[in-house]
């Protein structure tokens, strides 16, 4: 398995993985619908980056990493394994590759906003080292399934 950058040819796996969790889960959210259909205009040209997890030459996995949320904290996005993959460290080969290309992008922080039924998700999160965000430090939410946003402070990993 190798992650690599995305190319436009991703598109589609970008999309269609994405989509399989959603849909798994939740309800597509509008959002959702403009990072998909466009990752171009909505992550890519707003200096983010996408990446692939690849499998015998195979999109399985995604990630996607956007700056701004606040000045050198990026969010990380769109992440997602086929579930026929997963227990096959897709998840932490996606998580390792989007904090290293967090730091090359400038950032000192990632944030992250999930639900708390995901629970694989949230041990994945967990055992990096975010840390759950409460009271004033949760800022609002384009999505209405998400429930939980969290922190992984750059400064403190170590590399």
């Amino acid at each position: 398995m190798i992650v690599r950058d995305f190319i436009p040819a991703d598109a589609a796996a970008f999309r269609d993985l994405n989509l399989a969790w959603v849909e798994q889960y939740f309800t597509v959210e509008a959002e959702d619908l403009a990072q998909l259909n466009d990752p171009q205009t909505h992550i890519l040209d707003k200096g983010g980056a996408i990446l692939i997890a690849e499998l015998d030459g195979a999109p399985v996995g995604t990630v996607g990493i956007v700056p701004g949320h606040s000045d050198s904290t990026h969010a990380l996005i769109k992440m997602s394994a086929r579930h026929d993959v997963k227990g096959r460290g897709i998840g932490r080969a996606l998580m390792d590759a989007a904090i290293e290309k967090a730091r090359l992008m400038g950032a000192s922080a990632i944030w992250l906003e999930t639900n708390t039924k995901l629970d694989a998700a949230l041990a994945l999160y967990r055992r990096t080292g975010f840390r759950e965000l409460t009271g004033n430090e949760i800022t609002p939410s384009p999505y209405e399934r998400c429930n939980c946003q969290m922190l992984l402070d750059l400064n403190t990993l170590g590399r």
